[in-house]
């Protein structure tokens, strides 16, 4: 074996510089072949530019991969207590918490709030995507194939790859103006991004941005009680919350004598919700007339506070070896109030404002690797080897609230976290890991990686995983992956309690999350959890008929044994009564986390991209991508003898999760793009069509699918030097989902799903202001 020399890397640099002049794009994102694009990976990998993200009009990275990616889900959940601060995302139709989220190839760290209610992605605690502000953002690369061989838990669905800016002198300030056609949801925002060179030894790049949305209403008039003071008025918000978010994101390098390179990146988000809970009525038992004699609509004040820092230092050891060690830290916190509320438990004296107590959850992580390229005598290409080890420390802890707010029956629509709640809990792993990849003939490539990983809280959970690509001519390549991967249950879904209000049948309940060591969840058939543990196989046919012509077809199954998953609401007069018994008066139902059920996914992802020259006419590019998901439950573990006894009759997981699993994500999608470019004009059109959709109901004959629909986007861009206009409107056509049924829309107050997977607010018209330089 001889190790790459002077020479080599020059013709290195030669294919990256080619590759790119063809449209064709470097990745970084489950390779470590300096040169590895996006059509030669034995993996699917989606590139999206920048460019790309501005193009969609869109200020958070959610709603912006929601419209680039048809694998991707963002629904727009109201009324769902936390989850309407931050909104679950799914990639492949799986849970939220089952996409691994990097930023320039190191670990996030997740929120520190579950999504309980009755959402997709219903008991996940994924990373906030949305605290990342798109301008900071140089490009993301998502890996659409299992990676937790390379990279750890929680990568059962994907790897979202996001890479910040690093220009050293250019920069751009945006402000922008939009509203949604109702005249509501009035949306602001600023922001600015520029480098800075560091004496020719590096550079910084900082990035700033803030935004403000104010809330929608889709709500319904109230018409179930004529003796209500108010009677047949709209008095329920359900839409988009208020939201306030401030960001401050850094990305730089400094470059030492000696080929040693001090890199470091991160960054502060605050952001501030307030969403409304379900009304009230005057006459409601859960009212103090003396307090709110028209009845009240409780409000969720919170505040989440995202940090996190990456300090490493990479060089070469010689011999061709290269090393990398870098420290990560991150945290969120939340914090929640309830406004406009009481405490029946305290009667006329009841505050109206509780603090509801606070989350935290936390990661420090270190990390170092060695790499070498070799160029074995018989392979056509480099070798790439890496061995590394990891150590990653996880802390999540819960605060109570006041006293006021847990006492007796608690704060209405949001009960204060107990004492018995509070608590700070932490775990250790290690990990130990090994890439090999390579081009072994010029027509075909492969790769292989194991991961070993201990658990101070569960134990050991090893993966592998391989993939290989053949060319079978210079237009026309099949790729493959085998892999195994598990994601370790999180501290939250391990510790997280406490008691809200949720919708089970369109009725209003009050229900407590247990933590599974809780002995009334032991009583209830709670065991400790495990790891899931994933199976993922897919093929690919990647196709370029064309130089400006890119095309490719993955197939993909996942299957996941024990998975994690929220029971049913456990409810009905039997369990109210043993709850009662065991401490939780007027508490009307409980559920905790499970690994009852083993899932099989399975679907086909197509990506299809064309750029047209026009000559002076100017130039198009055109795209077209689909995806198809279909999940199955393989099996569902035995129902706990618990639940049979102390009067109790009750299924752990019944219909209305299963279905949440199977049926509640869209069954399919189809994006269809279009940018035209000539002179100082841009023009943008994004056409979505969301596939149908299906909430099942405890009973069959209310459940309900949704229809599915097209939504289109336009946008255009006026550039004058280096200043830029633009003016858009989304969702043109002023699309809205099907109403719900009348049995499930609490007698039309909440008219549309929660499930939709382009919201129900209806058509936004926006407005930009740019200048680069």
């Amino acid at each position: 074996m001889r190790v790459l020399t002077a020479a080599v890397i020059a013709s290195l640099s030669a294919q990256l510089l080619a590759a790119e002049a063809e449209g064709d794009k470097v990745i970084v994102t489950g390779t470590r072949l300096a040169t590895r694009t996006a059509t030669d990976s034995q993996s699917p990998v989606d590139v999206l530019s920048g460019e790309d993200l501005k193009k969609t009009g869109a200020t958070d990275l959610n709603t912006v991969l929601s419209r680039l990616l048809p694998s991707f889900n963002f629904p727009r959940p109201s009324v769902t207590d936390t989850s309407d601060a931050v909104k679950p995302a799914q990639l492949r139709g799986l849970s939220p918490d089952q996409t691994l989220v990097l930023v320039n190839g190191k670990r996030r760290h997740t929120t520190a709030i579950l999504n309980t209610n009755g959402t997709q992605g219903r008991g996940s605690a994924p990373v906030d995507l949305n605290a990342i502000p798109i301008e900071a953002v140089e490009r993301i690369e998502v890996l659409r194939d299992g990676a937790a061989a390379l990279y750890g838990s929680d990568a059962i669905a994907g790897v979202v790859n996001i890479i910040l800016k690093k220009s050293p002198s250019s920069g751009e300030a945006v402000v922008g103006l939009g509203q949604y056609g109702e005249g509501d949801g009035k949306h602001s925002n600023f922001g600015v991004h520029g480098g800075v060179s560091l004496a020719d030894q590096g550079w910084l790049h900082l990035s700033a941005a803030y935004h403000d949305q104010g809330y929608t209403n889709r709500a319904g008039a109230d018409y179930r009680n004529p003796a209500e003071p108010r009677y047949g008025q709209v008095n329920q918000r359900y839409g988009e919350p208020d939201s306030t978010q401030r960001s401050v994101f850094a990305n730089g390098q400094f470059n030492f004598t000696g080929g040693v390179e001090l890199y470091a990146f991160g960054g502060y988000t605050g952001h501030d919700t307030q969403s409304a809970g379900f009304w009230r009525p005057a006459l409601d038992s859960r009212n103090i007339p003396s307090i709110y004699p028209q009845g009240f609509l409780p409000l969720e004040t919170s505040s989440s506070e995202d940090q996190s820092l990456v300090v490493g230092l990479r060089g070469a050891l010689g011999d061709g070896w290269r090393w990398d060690t870098s420290l990560n830290y991150g945290e969120n916190t939340f914090k929640l109030h309830v406004d406009n509320s009481l405490n029946t438990s305290l009667g006329a004296t009841s505050p109206r404002s509780f603090n509801i107590g606070s989350l935290k959850n936390g990661q420090t992580l270190l990390n170092a690797d060695l790499s070498r390229e070799f160029t074995p005598s018989w392979f056509k290409g480099p070798l790439a080897l890496v061995l590394g080890a990891e150590a990653r420390r996880e802390n999540y802890a819960i605060s109570a609230g006041d006293a006021a707010s847990y006492y007796g029956t608690g704060a209405q629509v949001f009960a204060g976290f107990r004492p018995s709640d509070s608590g700070s809990h932490s775990r250790i792993s290690e990990s130990l890991y090994l890439n090999l990849e390579a081009d072994i003939t010029e027509a075909f490539s492969a790769g292989l990686a194991l991961r070993g990983e201990h658990y101070s809280d569960f134990g050991d959970a090893t993966s592998a995983k391989l993939s290989a690509r053949y060319a079978l001519n210079p237009k026309a390549a099949i790729r493959a992956t085998a892999s195994t991967g598990f994601r370790a249950p999180s501290l939250a879904q391990q510790y997280y309690s406490t008691t809200t209000t949720g919708f089970i049948g369109g009725v209003p309940y009050d229900v407590r999350t247990f933590a599974v060591s809780d002995p009334v969840a032991k009583k209830l058939g709670a065991e400790n959890l495990k790891a899931e543990k994933s199976r993922n196989l897919s093929l690919g046919l990647v196709l370029q008929p064309l130089r400006n012509l890119n095309a490719s077809i993955d197939a993909y199954q996942i299957d996941i044994d024990d998975r994690i998953v929220l029971s049913e609401n456990l409810t009905g007069s039997a369990v109210r009564s043993f709850l009662a018994t065991n401490g939780y008066d007027g508490v009307d139902g409980g559920r905790y986390f499970t690994n009852a059920v083993d899932t099989r996914t399975r679907g086909v992802d197509l990506v299809s991209t064309y750029h047209l020259d026009l000559g002076r006419a100017g130039t198009t590019d055109l795209s077209l991508g689909y995806n198809y998901t279909h999940t199955d439950i393989r099996s569902i573990a035995a129902n706990p003898a618990q639940l049979s006894e102390n009067g109790l009759s009750l299924t752990r997981i019944g219909r209305v999760e299963q279905g949440r699993i199977t049926k509640g994500s869209p069954s399919d999608k189809l994006s269809l793009g279009t940018d035209y470019k000539r002179a100082e004009w841009t023009l943008h059109g994004q056409l979505t069509r969301y596939g149908e959709f299906t909430v099942y109901n405890a009973n069959p004959a209310q459940d309900q699918t949704f229809s599915a629909n097209w939504v289109l986007d336009l946008a255009a861009t006026y550039r004058v030097g280096r200043v830029s206009i633009t003016g858009g409107v989304d969702n043109v056509t002023d699309q809205y989902p099907d109403t719900v049924l009348a049995a499930n829309s609490n007698s039309g107050i909440l008219p549309y799903s929660n499930s939709s997977p382009y919201g129900f607010s209806g058509r936004f018209l926006y407005a930009k202001l740019g200048y680069r330089w």
